[in-house]
């Protein structure tokens, strides 16, 4: 019971902290509006054309293959916690995981979707 008051105590630290900086920010932090304030904020380049324009379909692939492949992180981390247990079955089984991420990343290159510099 000792590690579970452990960690609701930093759950609460942390929600508590939170909450507090959202409350000192409304009564602390400045309300005069202008004009430079209400504008959108892209990356500190003033803003260029209409928001809602297309984007390419690249755009997404990208997107989707980073999403896909990070996804791996999540996979490695209890794998390298376990490794000593699951010796080399655990070995086998993310040499495989690996073989599948290189053809995925072998597939993507192929069809060009990393290649932004090709003519469309």
């Amino acid at each position: 019971m000792q590690s579970w008051l452990s960690i609701l105590l930093l759950a609460f630290l942390g929600v508590a902290f939170a909450a507090g900086s959202i409350v000192m920010a409304f009564f602390l932090g400045p309300r005069k509006r202008t004009a430079e304030k209400e504008a959108p904020y892209e990356c500190g380049m003033p803003p260029v054309g209409d928001a809602r324009e297309r984007h390419s379909v690249k755009f997404y692939l990208v997107a989707m293959i980073f999403l896909l492949f990070d996804i791996e992180v999540a996979f490695l981390y209890p794998w390298a916690m376990a490794i000593r247990d699951l010796r080399w079955i655990g070995f086998v089984q993310v040499l495989v995981f690996f073989l599948i991420l290189v053809a995925g990343y072998a597939y993507v290159w192929k069809k060009g979707v990393l290649d932004w510099n090709r003519p469309t």
